[in-house]
């Protein structure tokens, strides 16, 4: 999951090189930027005394963090909108304009969490629209049920789809004693895959840990200096198909790349130290979310992933990889059922379901067990609309880039490397892709 963050220029893309340090800290529209950049920074610190998950990742100036003090939520909302009058009367130069836009939008959200914090209620839309500039389409379970047809046809069996697709799927079970192994060999090809479009940094590295009881099935802490944890739950028997899942998301081209980067060229090279501290609950989530996911298919482009699982990782797993094909047809389907989630989320959220009743339509038109089912309810709990930034960000960042590589893979790794070099938000990739 998170997160988890460039310029254009500042990437390798196909062999091109990187930029040099821009006029960040020189021009004039950086010199009343960054003092802008630093406030927002030290505020987001002391929003995040007031939530244990609001602060992701920080490798800013140590002492701002140790100076951070859990300060009146009015006082915060105060300077949150003293904040964005200052930056409203910034005149930035062609540069600094999509600084100045993100950091708009990054204050704009700061402001709204901690207005929720003081007690304003939101409904799940104007929460996700107000935090993540954005909001998940309207659905009801007839958007479903075409999927559900198709994957009626698929699997063995007859009756009940939630217990037919979980007997098929036992079949891709990772065993305990492989996952080590396997999810090793999928995050090196995710690596090697990557490096031949993006130059990573030269200390870049990650440590793995297997963990349990959490609300998620992979997590990245991007510790700085260009290091991540990548935590894998095991809580639950782990399929085939999540190990390049994971390893692609957490690590490569996703959260562990997007964050080093943003260090060395944005923070370390240009000086905008507002990309120092990654809050979870803001815009920048929906990209992150959404650029890990997408970036999946990016390294992977589904005949070639078929292709290595196929050959590589159902070996190593010992399944039989004959099936290979059958499985990704009802992966396939599967995804066309992501938004339920979204709709379980804002139901329950907003009060017309209660929990027994979200894991009950989660079962129906997510088609996960009961157990994982109840496993995601605990996260929509403690993450309430950040559910969108998965799926939506995904098909936002997907739209965003696909017409401008034109079906070319080559092109894709560009647009996509640059995207994550020039950081937007949902409302600003939305308006390019309609261009």
């Amino acid at each position: 999951m998170i997160i988890k963050r460039l310029i254009v220029g500042l990437m390798i893309v196909a062999g091109s090189v990187f930029g040099g340090c821009s006029s960040g800290y020189t021009n004039d529209t950086g010199k009343q930027m960054n003092p802008l950049a630093e406030r927002y920074v030290k505020l987001a610190l002391e929003v995040g005394k007031h939530h244990d998950y609001y602060i992701d990742a920080y490798y800013g100036p140590k002492e701002w963090q140790q100076q951070a003090s859990k300060r009146p939520l009015t006082e915060l909302a105060e300077d949150a909108q003293s904040l964005l009058s200052a930056i409203e009367r910034v005149s930035p130069d062609r540069e600094q304009q999509l600084r100045k836009d993100m950091l708009q939008v990054q204050v704009r959200s700061l402001l709204a969490f901690v207005e929720q914090l003081g007690g304003k209620q939101l409904s799940f839309d104007q929460e996700s629209l107000a935090l993540y500039d954005a909001v998940s389409g309207a659905l009801t379970e007839a958007d479903f049920d075409d999927a559900l047809a198709e994957l009626d046809q698929l699997l063995p069996g007859q009756g009940d789809l939630n217990t037919r697709l979980d007997a098929f799927q036992r079949q891709f079970v990772i065993p305990s004693d492989k996952l080590a192994q396997v999810f090793d060999a999928a995050i090196s090809e995710a690596r090697n895959r990557t490096k031949q479009y993006i130059e990573l940094p030269s200390n870049e590295s990650f440590t793995l840990e297997y963990v349990t009881s959490k609300p998620w099935s992979g997590y990245n802490w991007y510790q700085g200096n260009s290091h991540s944890v990548i935590q894998v739950n095991t809580d639950f028997d782990m399929q085939i198909d999540r190990a390049i899942d994971l390893a692609s998301h957490e690590g490569y081209p996703g959260h562990h790349v997007f964050n080093s980067l943003m260090e060395k060229h944005l923070v370390n090279g240009k000086g905008w130290i507002e990309y120092s501290k990654y809050p979870l609950y803001s815009p920048l989530s929906l990209l992150a979310e959404g650029s890990a996911n997408y970036g999946i298919e990016v390294a992977f482009p589904q005949p070639q992933r078929l292709e290595f699982e196929r050959d590589v990782l159902f070996k190593l797993a010992e399944l039989d990889a004959s099936q290979a094909e059958r499985y990704y047809q009802v992966q396939s389907v599967l995804s066309k059922l992501s938004y339920a989630g979204n709709v379980a989320a804002k139901r329950y959220l907003d009060g017309q379901i209660n929990k027994q009743q979200a894991i009950e339509f989660l079962m129906k038109y997510a088609l996960s067990d009961r157990n994982k089912s109840a496993q995601r309810i605990d996260f929509i709990e403690r993450y309430r609309a950040y559910v969108i930034n998965y799926n939506l960000g995904q098909d936002i960042v997907r739209a965003y880039v696909e017409p401008q590589a034109d079906g070319d893979h080559d092109k894709r790794w560009q647009v996509f490397s640059q995207l994550l070099a020039n950081p937007k938000s949902a409302s600003m990739m939305q308006t390019r892709a309609g261009d």
